[in-house]
């Protein structure tokens, strides 16, 4: 479950170089990074592939049947060859030759609503591909596999000693673009350097990227989504979280765009799929592309997220989702146009109160005073490198702050913002008429998903916040003039929408149809295209630079941190925090005692969603087919000891973007699909605590069953390789 991964990887190009100066010299301490007698905390951490063999007889001790090289190989096929970077946010698994992959449901959410009607409600209904010919297109998915993972720390060095800081950036840009352009000779291949530790080491990522990936199948809502926000981020759980879709290429078997020519992708490695099922105990693994984690932060900084960024973002979306969710629950035809959005929102507000929540019990913020009061004590320099990094967390909170409202405005507030900024940029454009006739295409598929009175009311709750959070020398002065002209913010809404053209299909398709000179007149007399533009100038020239410029010290500063802690520390493991990179993490199926007179049992079964759905709730609807299902305890070879197995726990370290990665017993056979964490684990993107921090997976055999017996797609099963 991943957030703000666009706008951080945006930020990533524009800052990659960041981490360095002149005073910082070439010294890697390479044995600090071979992790050579170091203790190691097996639940913990999120490794890269390329360097398992360096934790390979902990994780063999811990119960792994396979060697490092069986999970990631660069010479011979390896379980790394399934794995799948599924839209560039989730995770997904190769289950069959014929390029059959599962996902989680909330990952192909967007697909599956696009593909709805109120005719064809592929959201309530279902949706499942009877063969190829009925697999569905969807432009834009893609598929990447990663092809190898090298360390290039060395290359990347080179030519930088005694320069000074802007020199040394420069450097470090050309030996990276050296490096790719080096690589890059390969068709269809993506050559990509990126830092880890905060800039002490770098890897070489090459990759492969399938634009051709189609809906293959999706339970109905009501089980993918089985208990809605009530049940997101708890145990125990019960949903059906998974999708089914396939890759497909050239008759070459190479990327293509999609294209009725193209055939199903042959895949080199498909998992086997175990029907057995999971012990407690059991070992597990979890393979995939985490987000983004800061298990280094300072005292300071947890404090400031804690007490600044996350109250702020928390009432933003509490805000947003408050007129959302009435809407839905108004009509079928507002819930298939705001589900994907209402989902996209919830997740990341829920999980922020989860952290909130755990980081204020786990006393997050004196847990980190007490390790940096040790480490000081170890050397007199580490208390002025202490001293710095908290000058710059203090100047940075601010903008900091203005960052993270400006993100949730823009990209998570009222859409019609983005929208008319989108069409202004249409105005300077070069094949402008062609231009305005895909913009007319793109605006009947996204009025298809409007309701302008949902809008409106979202836009009326946020202004006041936005402004209420956001630092007073950090105000837009042309906002502010432009409400000040009304009694209040409410007023100002309203006359935006009543004056704009951008509120329906079809006064927008008047405005796309006109010629250049009138579309450019219709921009100059739109009020929301001019909040739109002047709220986007604002944050380009007084936040964005402000906050790059802190952001890149504070980064710098943290990996001369990390490195001392490194040097300080040699018996301990130092992971790098996730970065949307190939990661495994392992641990083991277990439950968790999370507080006092609280035990949560390692698995659910079925019998849990009938009670859950007895309580009438409306997070907890089923289909009648589910219900006659349970009541004939039709199970085939799914059930065991009379029931069904829906869902199970384990002690692995994951974060958004592991959403829809497999989890693999130990000798990596598909046992369960990873989808979620326990709320008093959502604080493990800053402080991981082994004894409660927990994922949660959806049972293979439950997935299996809803396939086969269920929606009666058992020719999908018949492409898997199932192992007892």
């Amino acid at each position: 479950m991943s957030e703000y991964l666009i706008i951080i990887n945006y930020i990533c190009k524009q800052q990659i170089l960041i981490f360095m100066s002149m005073k910082f010299k070439i010294i890697i301490i390479l044995l600090i990074f071979s992790f050579k007698g170091i203790l190691i905390f097996g639940h913990e951490g999120m490794w890269i592939p390329s360097l398992l063999k360096v934790i390979e007889g902990q994780m063999k001790s811990d119960g792994l049947e396979l060697s490092a090289e069986d999970i990631y190989s660069i010479n011979n096929s390896s379980l790394k060859d399934a794995i799948v970077h599924f839209g560039g946010g989730c995770t997904a698994e190769v289950v069959s030759k014929q390029g059959l992959i599962l996902t989680n449901h909330h990952c192909g959410y967007s697909q599956i609503q696009q593909h709805s009607s109120l005719e064809n409600n592929y959201l309530k209904d279902g949706f499942w591909a009877m063969s190829k010919s009925e697999e569905l297109t969807n432009p834009g998915l893609t598929a990447t596999f990663i092809v190898s993972i090298k360390d290039v720390t060395n290359e990347v060095f080179i030519d930088t000693a005694s320069l000074s800081s802007a020199e040394f950036k420069k450097v470090i840009s050309k030996n990276i673009k050296k490096i790719q352009n080096q690589e890059g000779n390969q068709p269809n291949y993506s050559y990509v350097v990126k830092p880890f530790f905060y800039g002490n080491k770098y890897y070489l990522i090459t990759s492969k990227t399938y634009n051709d990936v189609r809906l293959v199948g999706a339970p109905p809502s009501s089980m993918g989504k089985f208990g809605g926000d009530t049940d997101n981020w708890v145990w125990p759980r019960h949903t059906c979280d998974f999708s089914v879709f396939r890759i497909y290429a050239n008759q070459e078997n190479e990327p293509a765009e999609i294209s009725e020519n193209n055939i199903a992708y042959n895949a080199p490695v498909a998992l086997d799929v175990k029907v057995s099922g999971v012990k407690e105990n059991d070992f597990s693994m979890v393979f995939g592309f985490p987000g983004k984690t800061e298990q280094y932060l300072t005292s300071n900084a947890v404090d400031n997220y804690i007490n600044i960024i996350l109250p702020a973002r928390i009432e933003m979306r509490k805000n947003s989702l408050k007129h959302i969710d009435a809407s839905m629950d108004l009509s079928e035809s507002n819930f298939i146009k705001y589900a994907s959005k209402q989902s996209r929102i919830s997740n990341a507000y829920k999980k922020w109160i989860g952290q909130d929540l755990g980081l204020r019990k786990k006393q997050a913020v004196d847990k980190k005073r007490s390790e940096e009061k040790k480490w000081v004590e170890k050397s007199p320099s580490n208390q002025l490198l202490l001293d710095r990094l908290f000058t710059l967390e203090e100047q940075k909170i601010k903008y900091q702050l203005a960052y993270s409202l400006f993100i949730e405005l823009w990209y998570y507030g009222p859409e019609i913002i983005r929208f008319s900024n989108g069409i202004e940029k249409l105005k300077g454009a070069e094949e402008f008429e062609n231009k305005m006739t895909n913009k007319q295409k793109n605006s009947i598929n996204y009025f298809k998903n409007y309701d302008a009175k949902v809008d409106k009311e979202v836009f009326k709750s946020l202004i006041p916040i936005y402004l209420k959070h956001l630092a007073d020398d950090l105000e837009d002065p042309l906002m502010i003039s432009a409400i000040q002209k009304f009694d209040n913010e409410n007023l100002f809404v309203d006359n935006l929408f009543e004056k704009s053209k951008f509120t329906n299909l079809e006064a927008t398709l008047k405005v796309l149809n006109s010629n250049k000179k009138s579309f450019v007149k219709y921009l100059e007399k739109d009020p929301v295209v001019e909040f739109a533009s002047n709220l986007y100038k604002h944050f380009l020239n007084d936040i964005l630079p402000k906050y790059r410029k802190l952001e890149e010290e504070h980064q710098f500063v943290m990996g001369k941190y990390l490195k001392s802690l490194m040097e300080s520390y040699p018996e301990r493991s130092f992971f790098s925090d996730a970065n949307s990179t190939m990661r495994l993490t392992y641990g083991k199926v277990e439950g968790s005692k999370p507080r006092d007179g609280m035990s949560y049992d390692w698995f659910t079964t079925i019998d849990g969603i009938i009670d859950k759905y007895n309580t009438g709730e409306s997070d907890f609807k089923i289909p009648t087919r589910l219900q006659n299902l349970y009541n004939e305890k039709k199970y085939g070879r799914y059930g065991a000891n009379g029931t069904l197995n829906i869902c199970f726990l384990g002690s692995n370290h994951t974060t958004g973007g592991n959403s829809g990665s497999p989890a693999l017993d130990s000798k990596g056979q598909l046992v369960g699909i990873n989808f979620d964490r326990t709320w008093e684990s959502t604080m493990s993107d800053v402080l991981f605590d082994e004894n409660i921090c927990r994922n949660i997976m959806v049972d293979i055999r439950y997935v299996l069953w809803v396939i086969d017996v269920y929606a009666g797609a058992g020719h999908l099963v018949n492409e898997m390789n199932l192992v007892e």
